[in-house]
């Protein structure tokens, strides 16, 4: 409990400093990480590598260089959270439309919202309950670490987001499911084996993707909402609403995975640097059962 309390404390005090500063901390942070300590570049190349054959070495190059210049900014500002304010929430994270979603949720509706590890995706999750006043559930991967993650969980919900372990999404889904609310999944986590068996393209390779918020919007008959963080600027952001479908019966659950992780390509492969390339997303290959099940569907 002591290490839990220096670790928040120690957060909470470097989350005072002026942005300026925090952005000061950044620019060395990237010469340690990317030139000094090399953090996960063998991963970043190998994922680039096999996400992009069609590009040459120089253009994955840019890409990487721009993927490590932006990885310590997502670090302190995620760490910036913990103590900023609505008022300098507001302006710096814009919701371009959040009538889209607002409209369903007079109609009665809840609504299934779905993200990647792209942009600022913490501030993004952590600005949405400044706008959305109906409940808002974020579905997350609890860290091994259980003491980080309490600390990140209690940031994360400042503004009065529910954070809600993957396990137990059911059981909270069906406590709101007659409350117009929005249920957040970030979609492209790394799924183990015993969590998933559908394994779909992404990026030309085969991929392990959950299918959870499939099922939940077919479950709750509730729109498929993408929710896009876009960068504008240094420590400037915008979210896009985009309805994917508000007929999420008319697919099957695999169609509307599919739906929701082509519209995330499509949006890395417009400005890939922004895109958690040090995540190990590649790490499940898929087995022979998996295989077999591709062939028989071909």
């Amino acid at each position: 409990m002591r290490k839990f309390s220096f670790t928040s404390t120690l957060i909470y005090l470097l989350s005072l400093l002026p942005f300026p500063v925090m952005y000061f901390i950044s620019d060395i942070l990237y010469v340690l990480l990317y030139r000094v300590i090399g953090y996960r570049v063998r991963v970043v190349r190998e994922n680039l590598r096999n996400s992009f054959p069609e590009k040459s070495e120089e253009e994955r190059k840019q890409i990487e260089k721009k993927f490590y210049r932006y990885l310590p900014d997502l670090i302190v500002e995620a760490i910036k959270m913990r103590s900023m304010s609505e008022q300098e929430l507001r302006k710096r994270f814009i919701i371009r439309n959040p009538g889209l979603v607002h409209d369903y949720f007079e109609q009665g509706k809840p609504v299934v919202g779905v993200t990647a590890h792209y942009g600022n995706w913490e501030l993004g999750i952590f600005g949405l309950k400044s706008v959305v006043k109906e409940p808002v559930l974020i579905i997350y991967k609890p860290l091994k670490n259980l003491k980080f993650d309490a600390v990140f969980n209690a940031i994360r919900s400042r503004f009065g987001a529910i954070m809600v372990p993957m396990k137990k999404t059911l059981r909270y889904i069906v406590r709101y499911k007659d409350v117009p609310h929005m249920s957040i999944f970030v979609s492209d986590q790394t799924p183990r084996y015993e969590e998933s068996d559908y394994f779909t393209e992404f990026l030309n390779q085969p991929t392990l993707v959950f299918t959870g918020a499939s099922r939940i919007a077919k479950r709750l008959d509730a729109p498929v909402v993408y929710c896009h963080i876009n960068r504008i600027r240094r420590g400037y952001y915008e979210t896009t609403f985009t309805v994917l479908t508000d007929k999420p019966n008319d697919y099957t659950v695999h169609e509307l995975t599919d739906l929701y992780n082509r519209y995330t390509e499509n949006i890395i492969k417009n400005k890939p640097e922004l895109w958690l390339w040090s995540h190990r997303r590649w790490k499940r290959k898929p087995l022979q059962k998996h295989l077999d099940a591709r062939k028989s569907q071909s």
